[in-house]
């Protein structure tokens, strides 16, 4: 079995770009994604993650650059691209009309799945997300969960090799997040390649063999997960609120580097425990807290603290 982060390239993007107009939307990027490996993209609004994963989905076109998706350049139709590639959108873009298999069905015939394969794929994933049950319901009777489920299974009704998920956990509660988790790992162990999009930094460090973070178009950091938390922020953040200019000066004296925010100061810390002693024994009581340097540290440093549009 190919190992994640080995073998072959199923995604590879070399000077990527696209352009609206004036805007442009991603600029000169270049990744790959290698087989079995879950990739993600992770960005502030308005990074370009959307824009990268259509054009990996062959949705639309590059402006420029060359990309490929397994082994295909994507400059056209690109069917038998399409054919290989499941995806699941953001947004519940489910038929209110049919019921939960019927949903799957017609979707099927999009593959030119029909009849008695159909029916027996169609049954299968319902097993596999757990809704078997709900086969004849309504889509306004399932939660928000089983919807996100049920869109992940028509997006594996063709059995892609490439599954591209764009923020599919966006909204959803902790049980049905973590539900929506154990199957796209299960599908990674059963040899599916993932290429996904998210804004939750646990979702990533949990499921993410590697990820890029971009923004205005670029990718700023390329990397495994716990390699880019110890590389850029250390073991530790040590965070004090309230805080003063005298909690300030006292940080820069230690040599921390630390970022300030008009409630806070972060201070990043190799191994926290001797600093934090010594930060505590010198800023009012419980101002200081210490915990855990964590993949959300590496976005907000990376990518500013500044709300987005």
């Amino acid at each position: 079995m190919t190992k994640p982060g080995q073998g072959q390239e199923v995604v590879k993007a070399r000077g990527l770009t696209k352009t609206f107009g004036d805007v442009v939307a991603v600029d000169h990027i270049n990744f790959s994604v290698k087989k079995q490996e879950c990739f993600g993209l992770l960005g502030p609004n308005g990074a370009g993650k959307t824009t990268t994963i259509r054009m990996a989905y062959c949705f639309i076109h590059p402006s420029g650059g060359s990309l490929e998706v397994l082994g295909q350049e994507v400059d056209g139709v690109n069917r038998s691209i399409k054919a290989r590639v499941g995806v699941c959108p953001q947004e519940n873009n489910l038929d209110p009309d049919l019921t939960v298999g019927e949903n799957l069905r017609v979707f099927a015939r999009y593959f030119d799945i029909v009849g008695k394969k159909a029916k027996d794929r169609c049954e299968e994933l319902l097993h596999f997300i757990g809704l078997y049950s709900k086969k004849n319901n309504s889509i306004e009777e399932l939660s928000g969960g089983m919807k996100r489920r049920l869109i992940m299974a028509r997006s594996l009704l063709n059995r892609p090799e490439l599954l591209i998920l764009d923020e599919p956990t966006t909204g959803l509660d902790p049980q049905a997040r973590h539900q929506i988790w154990e199957t796209i790992l299960a599908l990674k162990k059963q040899g599916t390649t993932v290429l996904l999009t998210t804004h939750y930094m646990d979702e990533a460090e949990h499921l993410c063999d590697r990820l890029v973070i971009m923004d205005h178009g670029k990718i700023l950091l390329e990397g495994v997960p716990r390699d880019l938390v110890r590389d850029l922020i250390g073991a530790n953040v040590i965070e004090i609120s309230p805080f003063d200019e005298k909690a300030e000066a006292l940080i820069k004296g230690m040599g921390l580097k630390y970022e300030k925010t008009l409630t806070h100061l972060y201070v990043y810390v190799k191994n926290g425990e001797q600093e934090f002693r010594e930060i505590t024994e010198r800023t009012p009581q419980g101002s200081a807290t210490l915990r855990t340097a964590n993949l959300e540290d590496v976005f907000l440093k990376t990518t500013g603290r500044e709300l987005r549009d």
